[in-house]
């Protein structure tokens, strides 16, 4: 019997797959040696899932891998036309980052709400000025995506005593339809962006979105950085057609040093770091071991995208 040959497509640290050592035959791959290599692998892992090698080298000459696992809960820095259509199955890291995600934004909903930025501000310049912040229960909360980030940030909010709307592809029982976000969000005095990156969703919030919110709204993206037209929310901030932001992704990353976002007033920016936790490397290693022992079993696999909608449907 042959083994099974798994490519990985390096980041460091390496993925520990130990577990795996004498079942499949490990390979490694960069951008540039990636389209060389996938005719030769069963299995991908897309171990560095902030690279697009995948979406140059599939179209290429040859085999593909039968499956393609992304250590990434967004599948769009991966996904072409070539691979939607072809008989290969793309998973991803569902459930690893859903709570750290929730944790990260209801901390940037607490910091904001208590004006914490500006206290650290008044502190490193020796200021002593007292200011009222504002209470957190009791206020409105409009969280975009309905997957499993989405509604453990709805939870995690409500645990803090916020009414919280969900939004979704589709209305249903608990979630909001797309119909519905202009409404909700006029309301609302957080507006939380957990989507995944989709045609329906690129740079739906934009001057118009921004313009409905009402000025005491804050605006917190944790889902990919193109669902933001940036601009817009600079611009939106500069005008104080709404209050605050922070935003965690971004259209192109790591963020410019040049990027006049760094300079916004009222916008907090951190480096795509609201699900990495300490050990999070470990769980991504474990799950896609899991997800291989299945595989290697002839068991369904589980987490497995919609190639066309561009996530893992059923919620």
């Amino acid at each position: 019997m042959t083994t099974p040959v798994l490519l990985v497509l390096d980041a460091e640290p390496p993925p520990r797959l130990g577990r795996l050592t004498g079942r499949v035959r490990i390979e490694h791959a960069d951008e540039s040696t990636l389209a060389e290599r996938l005719p030769h692998a069963d299995v991908l892992l897309v171990w560095d899932f902030t690279s697009h090698a995948v979406r140059k080298a599939w179209p290429g000459d040859g085999p593909r891998p039968r499956w393609v696992h992304t250590a990434s809960a967004g599948v769009d820095h991966l996904m072409c036309p070539e691979l939607a259509a072809s008989d290969t199955v793309v998973t991803n890291a569902r459930g690893v980052f859903d709570q750290p995600i929730a944790e990260y934004v209801a901390a940037l909903v607490l910091a904001l709400a208590k004006d914490l930025p500006r206290t650290l501000e008044f502190q490193w310049e020796r200021t002593w000025r007292h200011r009222e912040s504002r209470k957190v229960a009791g206020t409105r909360a409009v969280v975009v995506g309905s997957g499993p980030i989405g509604r453990a940030i709805d939870r995690t909010l409500k645990a803090l005593d916020v009414t919280t709307a969900l939004v979704g592809r589709t209305r249903r029982a608990g979630v909001h339809g797309p119909e519905d976000l202009d409404r909700l969000i006029a309301r609302a005095d957080w507006v939380i962006a957990a989507a995944p990156l989709t045609e329906q969703t690129r740079g739906m919030f934009d001057a118009h979105r921004f313009g409905v919110m009402q000025p005491s709204a804050c605006f917190i993206n944790v889902g990919r950085g193109p669902l933001v037209v940036e601009e817009a929310l600079a611009e939106a901030l500069r005008r104080r057609w709404i209050t605050a932001a922070a935003l965690d992704v971004f259209t192109s990353e790591p963020l410019d040093p040049a990027s006049p976002l760094w300079e916004v007033p009222g916008l907090i920016v951190s480096p795509h770091m609201s699900g990495d936790t300490v050990g999070w490397r470990d769980e991504l290693a474990q799950q896609f071991i899991q997800l291989y022992e299945r595989w290697e079993a002839g068991q369904p696999l589980v987490n497995v995208v919609d190639k066309q909608r561009g996530y893992v449907p059923g919620h």
